[in-house]
């Protein structure tokens, strides 16, 4: 997330390494450079110079002293700018408070991720609301067709759509219906385009007319940098937006959008699309978390989010009990893979921690994921037996085992070994040196997957 943008912010404060003091002379190299940043990052125009002119000044007029060196005092001045531009001019937030049902509008263009947005909404909400779908979008039946499957997924009522209808009637209908069942909030689907068009903003507006919605958030494309800005700035002239929701920024190395959306629209962006997943891919936005993100400083937060809403507590349980034990099977290895997988793997794990460029730059080749999807297959491939004893595992084991995964002996040797010295590290825990166990540990570089 974000990767091109915070390589560029690095690369931006080595140009005041090894220096005293922040002058307008030695300060020069390194606004050039994160003018250049927010350039590649696609980032609108019109926000590039104040934002250069604000970061320079609060910079310029900050002392260096103590232990603090002028790398940090300008990138503690990146920092605080870019929450500014981030964050919403109030603390707004979703505004269910109203009478039920809320209304809860969502329209953006084609293929930006709407119909799948409305869906993680709807979840989002499930818990302290009852909530029911509608789609609007007659012109394609496939887009009812899709919402209808999503609800089912999540279990949430979606009213049948009937493509004969018109949109409005069909929004009517929904909202008639949600009155007549008690729902909290009804979330309103909407026909999208390829581009903008006068009958799709006409459409827009009578819908918009007939169910006066709390909210009307508009669905951006991430990875559209600032075009996707502009296309959000289209539609608030023709419909009183709320706020935002940006889609596929896990996908997005840039972060043109996130920088721009709100400085255009001038309404905050509520969530962010993480993942594909309808259950936990949609992310409150927390412009302190993003702007962390953006200078490479990890966001902690949401690894701890991760880590609670995803390791089953009594399987961790479990597994300590075995440890202090200094027990450790395959089949631990492979209980500790899947918690691994669950949590979005290791390459999204590592892109929470600070400094994650640099770890992901190491395993760009590595494709560490990748090769927890066979380690899992070698492992599954043998016996219970294998499993609780590995030192079992020996020539003629070794072929069955490979032909079973579909891989090959180096790649199960591979496997026995990183689990030999995981054995090792565990049995190490058990005495309680945990510090000795990190210092002498180091990875395998001769993965053959």
């Amino acid at each position: 997330m974000f990767n091109q943008l915070s390589n560029r912010f690095t690369q931006a404060f080595k140009q005041l390494s090894g220096q005293h003091e922040l002058s307008e002379k030695n300060i020069q190299s390194a606004i050039e450079a994160v003018h250049q940043a927010l350039i590649e990052a696609d980032v609108a125009i019109e926000m590039i110079n104040p934002f250069i002119e604000q970061v320079k000044s609060s910079a310029l007029g900050q002392a260096v002293v103590g232990s603090l060196k002028p790398d940090q005092v300008f990138k503690k001045a990146v920092h605080d700018h870019l929450i500014q531009y981030l964050k919403p001019e109030s603390d707004r937030t979703l505004n269910l408070s109203a009478k039920s049902p809320k209304v809860i509008l969502v329209c953006g263009l084609q293929g930006t991720g709407k119909t799948t947005s409305c869906a993680k909404l709807a979840h989002h909400l499930k818990n302290q609301h009852t909530v029911m779908l509608v789609s609007t979008d007659v012109h394609r039946p496939a887009a009812i067709d899709q919402l209808k499957v999503l609800a089912d997924q999540i279990e949430v009522t979606c009213y049948p759509s009937d493509p004969q209808h018109t949109p409005s009637t069909l929004a009517q209908n929904a909202l008639n219906e949600a009155k007549k069942n008690g729902t909290d909030v009804l979330i309103v689907d909407t026909a999208g385009r390829l581009h903008i068009d006068a009958s799709l903003m006409s459409e827009l507006q009578s819908i918009h007319q007939t169910l006066n919605p709390i909210e009307t958030l508009f669905v951006m494309d991430s990875m559209t940098g600032q075009d996707a800005a502009r296309s959000a700035a289209a539609f608030k002239a023709h419909l009183p937006l709320t706020g935002t929701i940006l889609t596929k920024v896990d996908g997005d190395s840039r972060g043109g959008a996130a920088l721009s959306a709100r400085m255009i629209t001038h309404t905050p962006i509520y969530f962010m699309g993480i993942s594909e997943r309808i259950e936990d891919g949609l992310q409150p936005f927390d412009p302190h978390r993003i702007a962390d993100q953006m200078l490479d400083m990890g966001d902690i937060v949401g690894l701890v989010e991760t880590v609670e809403k995803h390791v089953d507590k009594k399987t961790a349980q479990s597994m300590a009990k075995k440890i202090r034990k200094g027990i450790f099977t395959l089949d631990d290895f492979s209980q500790q893979i899947t918690q691994m997988q669950k949590m979005g793997g290791l390459q999204n794990l590592l892109g929470k921690m600070p400094g994650a460029q640099h770890m992901s730059q190491q395993l760009a080749h590595a494709q560490p994921d990748e090769a927890l999807k066979y380690t899992q297959a070698i492992i599954q491939s043998m016996t219970q037996q294998e499993k609780q004893h590995a030192d079992l595992i020996k020539g003629s084991r070794k072929r069955r085992i490979a032909t079973g995964s579909g891989t090959s002996i180096p790649q199960v040797n591979q496997v026995l070994k990183q689990f030999k010295q995981m054995q090792k590290m565990m049995k190490k825990l058990k005495g309680g040196n945990l510090k000795q166990m990190m210092q002498n540990f180091q990875p395998p570089k001769d993965s053959p997957f």
